[in-house]
């Protein structure tokens, strides 16, 4: 386990390397010019130059990156074009909110999924089965800006029960709480229903398997079956449908975030390519980058924490 965790450690540098250049370029060949954007209209061709200087936009590119890998090496993030505020201020202001909004997606998506991919796969071909196997496909399908738009019309303008948007209130607060049951129905739904259905097939399999068989016949109650013998073995497929999403969740958030109006770094990203900041683009990418490896490691310890049988030598 350790050699593990020491290996993708490893992966993880090389690989936001790589991300890291191949969003440095992408953000220097698309058309548009950040120093005519900070300038302005009024800008003259030497304003713009001195601009350019400042910011060290006038290097050749290869420069630039080695400059700012070098800066990240040390920590440093650079400074916004716009604010010229610290990147990692920046960041550090605003990534809270997308924790939040993302663990709590995931724990209304973790819920919601499992408990009705266990019952219908113990109630299959039931109406529950049918109706959750129907509610899933439609999760999946319906787009996020959309669903929010609809629960802000209902819950917030319509009955009055919960704020329209924001996430200003701390989380363990009522009012923060309450912020959050939105926007977290919205970023769950679409997970919940893929968790739904994998949990439903993956239970489906272990209970038609000769050891639960087994359990039945020696008087297990059906209960400690299902709970007991069957969900440890059946989880181990879902564990990745929920740490994939859950690395997901953390980069998708821009919409939902734009829908209730949160402050994360979704926003944050978005402004940022709208105004060629290509410091915050960059930072935020990599964030959101070793987010998910990370998780995937993550998933990779639990696996060995549920199923001692697995190995990663």
């Amino acid at each position: 386990m350790v050699s593990l965790i020491v290996r993708r450690f490893f992966q993880l540098i090389l690989l936001l390397i790589g991300i890291s250049f191949l969003v440095f370029m992408s953000m220097h060949i698309a058309p548009g010019d950040p120093a005519s954007i900070i300038g302005g209209p009024t800008a003259s061709a030497s304003d713009l130059e001195a601009i350019r200087e400042s910011l060290g936009l006038n290097k050749p590119v290869l420069v630039q990156y080695v400059d700012y890998l070098s800066g990240i090496l040390q920590g440093d993030l650079g400074y916004s074009f716009q604010t010229n505020q610290s990147v990692a201020d920046a960041i550090m202001t605003r990534f809270p909110n997308t924790l939040n909004l993302a663990i709590a997606s995931m724990i209304v998506a973790i819920i919601i999924g499992v408990t009705a991919g266990i019952i219908s796969a113990v109630k299959q071909n039931s109406w529950f089965d049918v109706s959750s196997t129907t509610i899933a496909l439609a999760g999946i399908s319906i787009p996020n800006f959309w669903l929010g738009t609809m629960l802000i019309l209902l819950f917030s303008v319509t009955l009055q029960w919960l704020p329209v948007g924001g996430l200003n209130a701390p989380f363990y607060t009522v009012e923060g709480i309450k912020q959050l049951i939105l926007p977290a129905i919205t970023l769950g739904t679409g997970s919940a229903a893929m968790i739904a259905r994998m949990s439903r097939s993956t239970m489906l399999e272990v209970i038609r398997a000769d050891y639960i068989r087994t359990a039945k016949a020696k008087g297990v109650r059906q209960r400690g079956v299902i709970w007991i013998h069957a969900l440890r073995n059946a989880m181990i497929p879902v564990i990745t449908v929920i740490g994939v999403n859950f690395g997901a969740l953390l980069g998708g958030t821009i919409i939902t975030e734009q829908v209730f109006a949160i402050n994360g770094v979704g926003r944050l990203m978005i402004d940022a390519i709208a105004a060629r900041d290509f410091p915050v683009v960059q930072a935020t990418v990599l964030l959101v980058a070793a987010l998910f490896v990370l998780v995937n490691l993550i998933v990779d310890i639990i696996y060995a924490l549920i199923d001692p049988r697995i190995s990663y030598d």
